[in-house]
């Protein structure tokens, strides 16, 4: 299997993401299904390694064993998996709704939802500078970099800036919209408020951005959530 080397960054974030994903999956072989797996493979190697029958699907995945190259709306599930993991692929789905239903139709009865995601309704405008303040420059800006400038440039107001910003990624869910449908459809077992920005901040950790957040200079940004899949007659749709 070749997949592209992860950004410092993206690596950062991926063993993040592992060690809470993994803690919260039924053990090897099971077979578990990552959508939106990204053109690094997700956490698809790791899954592999460890001995999971695991599959990453996503328009841009990599080549070779273990990817499917399609929207995870149109990959037809050869046969129910155990656990989904999703991790920040969900708040820019056409259709959340669509797309959550045909995860409960892809799991084995009682199968596990593990999602990592962004409350970007809890991006403001104090936790925007406090992130900024923390960025090295790199030879690749990542995505704050890229808001950093963008903003400076724009001559807006925080607020203004951000909701134009969203207006022209629509649709872009809140971290409140992805949990309302979760809700819906799963048994919710988990969930977490927590770090988000971390991997992108030079010298900054996990606890760091925890603490921050403790202390109110900014406001939680990750969504750490685990579910099971219920019985039909138990959905509240």
């Amino acid at each position: 299997m070749t997949t592209l080397a992860p950004t410092p960054a993206k690596k950062r974030w991926l063993d993040a993401t592992w060690s809470f994903v993994s803690g919260h999956l039924p053990p090897a072989p099971a077979r578990v299904l990552e959508i939106g797996c990204g053109p690094f493979g997700g956490l698809v190697p790791m899954l592999r390694e460890r001995g999971y029958d695991a599959v990453g699907v996503d328009p841009e995945a990599p080549d070779g064993p273990g990817y499917e190259r399609v929207e995870f709306e149109r990959y037809a599930v050869p046969g129910r998996v155990d656990a989904v993991v999703a991790c920040t692929s969900l708040h820019h789905v056409a259709d959340l709704g669509d797309v959550l239903d045909r995860v409960t139709e892809a799991l084995v009865p009682g199968g596990t939802l593990v999602v990592v995601e962004w409350a970007r309704e809890g991006f403001d405008e104090a936790t925007a500078e406090w992130c900024f303040a923390r960025l090295a420059e790199a030879e690749e800006p990542g995505w704050l970099h890229r808001h950093r400038d963008r903003w400076a440039g724009s001559g807006l107001p925080w607020a203004s800036y951000i909701e134009e910003w969203v207006s022209e990624h629509h649709p872009l869910h809140t971290g409140r919209d992805l949990l309302e449908a979760l809700g819906d459809r799963f048994e919710a077992r988990l969930c977490e408020r927590g770090p988000y920005f971390f991997s992108e901040l030079d010298g900054v950790t996990e606890a760091d951005e925890q603490a921050a957040a403790d202390r109110g200079d900014i406001r939680p940004n990750g969504i750490r959530w685990v579910g099971a899949t219920r019985p039909a007659s138990g959905r509240s749709r």
